[in-house]
């Protein structure tokens, strides 16, 4: 009787002294990692990325490789059972832990708890993205995948939604044309429907300040876009802007083709996938496509890029004029001449390329 009650004892000192040896190797483990006097006297911050949809055994792994936790799985188990980390860290209060996207600066010297209730702030270090006026959807998806808010193939496919376009009552397969050209500051990993969206509410409070362009019904507005989208592409001195919308409006009022250069680099660059061609040849402007201006007379089925406040402004309030023509007069500044007849077209011509040889 006497050797089994001693038996017993044994066995609950070993089970006793084994948890023990366990609990106090897990704390051991859930502590920072030790700063060493030699080389480094004070706590130093890494900073992490969480992007939208990391999950917590990733960032386990991110904190372990940034030496920032010494074991990945004690952090695991202390991210997903809150009761694991009040038997750790008796001190602190109940931490309902959630994972948010964001920018972090996490230092060495944190405690697990002090980690988690960071990455649940959600704190956000925002990406300062500047998109050009003229820009398509493929350009402005490019400048969003290298500053890395959203990938560039959802924020093509994104833009084709049909609940998206109609949400926003745009009357075409894309957004092309609506992605206002602004400064916007993203966050890394953003959703991409979000992106966009922030971009086309840009746009309708944007147009509010063009006079007569607002209040136009969506069939009324997708045709000013189109033709701001062509405009922009092919004005570079801010003041020429209007007279190139006379012009492209004149055309459009006696279905003359526009035969804008913008339309087919548009066809070579985003249709076709080539590379921006330095000039465009004779074969160019023959491509059988709906958006060829050369072959057909009208505005293009859809927008050629995004328009800003000056092209917008032009295409929705052009002067009136008597010009049909218009080609460059010096490649240097961007200055075109303007013509009223065919034969006045030919003779600037005529003097333009005799000034460039001289």
């Amino acid at each position: 009787m006497k050797k089994s009650i001693l038996i017993s004892i044994i066995i609950l000192l070993f089970l006793f002294f084994s948890f023990g040896a366990t609990f106090f190797a897990i704390k051991s483990l859930s502590k920072p990692p030790v700063i060493s006097s030699e080389t480094q006297t004070e706590a130093t911050s890494v900073r992490i990325e969480v992007p939208y949809g990391m999950s917590v055994f990733q960032i386990s792994s991110v904190l372990k490789e940034n030496n920032l936790i010494r074991s990945e799985k004690i952090f695991y188990y202390c991210a997903r059972f809150p009761k694991f980390t009040k038997i750790l860290f008796p001190k602190e209060s109940d931490l309902d832990f959630s994972l948010k996207s964001g920018v972090y600066y996490v230092k060495n010297d944190m405690e697990i708890p002090q980690i988690l209730k960071l990455l649940s702030s959600g704190q956000q270090e925002y990406i300062k993205i500047s998109i050009p006026e003229g820009f398509t959807i493929s350009k402005i998806a490019e400048l969003l995948e290298e500053n890395r808010v959203c990938s560039k193939n959802d924020f093509i496919n994104i833009s084709k939604d049909k609940n998206l376009l109609s949400k926003y009552q745009i009357p075409a397969d894309s957004c092309e044309g609506y992605l206002f050209p602004d400064t916007y500051f993203f966050t890394l990993g953003m959703k991409t429907e979000t992106v966009i969206c922030s971009m086309l509410d840009n746009f309708f409070e944007k147009i509010k300040t063009i006079p007569n362009l607002s209040e136009k019904n969506p069939e009324d507005l997708f045709y000013t876009v189109r033709l701001a989208s062509i405009v922009e592409r092919e004005y570079r001195l801010e003041e020429e802007a209007p007279l190139i919308a006379s012009v492209f409006q004149n055309r459009l009022r006696y279905n003359i083709g526009l035969y804008s250069c913008a339309t087919v680099v548009y066809i070579l660059t985003e249709i076709e996938g080539r590379p921006h061609p330095d000039r465009i040849l004779i074969e160019d402007t023959k491509i059988d496509s709906p958006y060829n201006t050369y072959k057909n007379a009208g505005l293009p089925p859809g927008a050629i890029s995004n328009p800003g406040i000056v092209a917008l402004s032009a295409a929705t309030n052009p002067p009136k004029t008597n010009y049909y023509y218009f080609q460059i007069a010096d490649a240097q500044t961007g200055r075109h001449v303007f013509s009223k007849s065919f034969e006045e077209h030919i003779e600037n011509h005529n003097l333009v390329s005799k000034k460039a040889a001289n």
